[in-house]
């Protein structure tokens, strides 16, 4: 691997035993249209990601076999194979996509043992490094027992197939529920400057050594818009989208980023804002806008 031509903002963290950058990258947006069907430029997208990894350094790529489905895994592979030693993958599984892009639940065991081998026939791997568990549906989490379906990838984990688990779209409740079948590494929820009932979670992780990874840290498909995110954007003469990853970033020591994006540029002007160095001032008012 060549030596990053852009210093990572936020250093790294330990997945049980694997160390990633703190800034990472989400493939879902290499997919088409809202995650669905090919590229419509795939060399395009198979740039990025030999940007983020061959030229920044990146560690941490978050994907899933759903994402197209199967297209961001095949990019992956065909970008990265055979994959730096340094680089870990994280997929998750629970849900698949329909003809109309939307997200049906999928994990009855026999569901999650068919999307943990489609991953790794996809990527290529003879074994996954991160699986999450995808609970809820799109609509957020949801209640109830993950019982039978974290079961199954602890099974699966004890075959040799995933080395650590997490979850995703998760109740406090469910959390707590998985860590008492076997342990976590992560988990992936929305948050970001204007959703954040994750709050007193992200504190929890951070004590228990357990990374917490916001999906949507910019909002989603609809952009984070806030007066006070304008305003400090403006005082530090950045974009409201820099700021609200550098927020992010110096929220908690556990969170990871995974910004997607489909363009280069755009990959190079995440890094540089995710560095921004917030004041006191910044942050308090920041604060604000989710509360």
């Amino acid at each position: 691997m060549s030596t990053p031509s852009l210093s990572l903002p936020g250093g790294t963290w330990t997945l049980g035993d694997l160390t990633v950058t703190r800034f990472g990258y989400g493939a879902m947006q290499l997919a088409g249209p809202w995650g669905m069907g090919p590229p419509t430029d795939r060399e395009g997208a198979l740039a990025v990601l030999r940007e983020a990894v061959v030229d920044l350094g990146i560690t941490h790529i978050d994907t899933s076999d759903a994402y197209g489905p199967r297209v961001t895994n095949e990019l992956i592979r065909e970008a990265l194979h055979p994959y730096p030693e340094s680089l870990h993958i994280v997929t998750k599984v629970g849900a698949t996509r329909d003809e109309q892009g939307g997200w049906p639940t999928a994990r009855r065991p026999e569901d999650l043992r068919r999307q943990v081998h489609d991953n790794l026939t996809s990527l290529r791997l003879d074994v996954l490094d991160l699986v999450n568990l995808r609970l809820g549906n799109a609509e957020g989490p949801q209640p109830g027992s993950l019982a039978e379906a974290f079961e199954t990838l602890v099974e699966l984990q004890q075959q040799g197939l995933i080395r650590h688990l997490g979850v995703s779209n998760a109740t406090e409740e469910q959390v707590t529920e998985a860590q008492s079948i076997a342990p976590i590494v992560c988990v992936q929820n929305m948050y970001n400057l204007a959703h954040r009932h994750d709050d007193k979670l992200i504190d929890r992780l951070a004590t228990e050594g357990v990374a917490y990874v916001p999906f949507f840290p910019l909002g989603g498909f609809t952009p984070l818009q806030s007066s006070a995110l304008s305003a400090v954007a403006a005082r530090l003469k950045a974009t409201p989208m820099s700021v609200a990853l550098a927020w992010l970033l110096q929220r908690s020591p556990n969170i990871l980023l995974i910004p997607g994006t489909s363009s280069t540029a755009h990959l190079r002007e995440n890094i540089t804002g995710a560095g921004l160095s917030l004041s006191h001032e910044d942050l308090t008012e920041l604060d604000d806008i989710g509360r």
